[in-house]
């Protein structure tokens, strides 16, 4: 099934899913019995019984949503016409056939379409004529109730967006980011939504940060709990689960790291295609960003840290496991050599014709054992 902004399709967010049988009778009498404001969005049933990766078009004339349910070339159309418009069209993992098609429409250069569908590029911003490619990695939190060796902590996507004059196109790859919450909470925003498309990669950017905040506040938790557990009296720290956590720390830096460049130049004053207005907020988004970088970074001294630690009390372990073996064998060879020495079976032997020889030796053996267990105890060993 196709992955679409089920809180945009369904505002109840628990209505079952229909068969197909009974989803198309069900459409038409909402459409009758529901008033045509705007508020409608594209869904996979839209359709019809193939996946459209569009998740919502619209137009926005001065800021204000147009009502009606648009094409992405129509409202392309519409926009040109209009003074102080522009579309946002949201894409849902698009295939090749629908990019390129969109890409015909809008006028994108084939190397960017191309990275909007393998999404496998580090952030970058690209200029491609009058289009601005820019590209960021999400994350999100995995919770889990504990740190294993096979426990994913981060998990990651990616967000394309298309910033053209008169349009913004955000392709979407993963569940990390969900971009219909910012869509909503920016049509409130009149004021900010008049500023265009610009307004529109600011919001998205302010979202994929914000969430890179959540990610660390919660490593930072993570770490905790481990700190401690490696530091603990019985020193409990799995190796395994420090080295897993320290794996999606690296995989979070990824994510985040890169993300420094492209926002230097969105928010540099030579850079005249965002709007005076729109760069202040940009500056907002690289002090959270600049901010989570440091913590990363932190982390990663932090892990590296208790992972040493953690290595060192496993070498320690070790040692006085040798230790205690080497007294015990200590303590050994002295009834081994005594043994050794009586079952030589030569025919003269001291105290052989003795009558208390025996319980003599004995005697002997156990008061130089009792002697070295306890100098092996004062010293540790045991």
């Amino acid at each position: 099934m196709a992955d679409v902004d089920r809180d945009r399709a369904w505002p109840e967010g628990n209505r079952p899913p229909l068969s197909r049988a009974w989803s198309a009778p069900v459409r038409a009498v909402s459409r009758i019995l529901s008033p045509n404001d705007g508020t409608q969005r594209f869904t996979a049933d839209d359709a019809g019984s193939d996946r459209s990766a569009v998740i919502d078009c619209a137009l926005y004339i001065d800021g204000v949503r147009q009502p009606g349910k648009w094409q992405h070339a129509e409202a392309m159309a519409a926009a040109q016409r209009a003074e102080n418009s522009f579309v946002w069209l949201g894409l849902h993992e698009p295939s090749e056939a629908e990019m390129a098609e969109i890409a015909e429409t809008y006028g994108l250069h084939e190397l960017a379409v191309e990275d909007a569908v393998k999404a496998e590029q580090r952030p970058k911003l690209e200029q491609f004529g009058e289009v601005d490619f820019l590209v960021l990695r999400t994350a999100r939190y995995v919770e889990h109730d504990e740190l294993t060796e096979n426990s994913e902590v981060v998990e990651t996507g990616q967000v394309m967006l298309f910033i053209g004059r008169c349009f913004v196109i955000t392709v979407r790859h993963g569940d990390a980011c969900r971009l219909a919450p910012v869509r909503a909470d920016l049509e409130r925003k009149q004021d900010l939504m008049v500023q265009g498309p610009w307004a529109v990669a600011y919001a998205v950017l302010d979202r994929v940060v914000d969430l890179y905040l959540e990610v660390a506040d919660k490593i930072e938790i993570d770490l905790d709990t481990v700190e401690a557990e490696v530091f603990a009296r019985d020193g409990r720290g799995s190796i395994q689960g420090i080295y897993q956590l320290k794996r999606e720390l690296v995989e979070f830096k990824r994510t985040v790291a890169p993300l420094q460049r492209p926002l230097m130049t969105l928010t540099a004053e030579i850079n005249d295609q965002v709007p005076p207005e729109i760069r202040s907020y940009f500056r907002d988004v690289q002090d959270h960003l600049t901010r989570t970088v440091e913590q990363v970074n932190s982390f990663d001294d932090l892990l590296n840290s208790i992972l040493q630690a953690r290595l060192a009390q496993v070498t320690v372990d070790q040692n006085n496991d040798m230790r205690k073996i080497a007294a015990w064998a200590a303590i050994a060879a002295v009834w081994t050599a005594v043994a050794g020495i009586y079952g030589m079976n030569f025919t003269v032997m001291p105290e052989l014709q003795w009558a208390y020889g025996y319980p003599t030796v004995l005697a002997v053996i156990l008061g130089v054992s009792f002697g070295l267990y306890r100098w092996f105890r004062r010293n540790g060993w045991l």
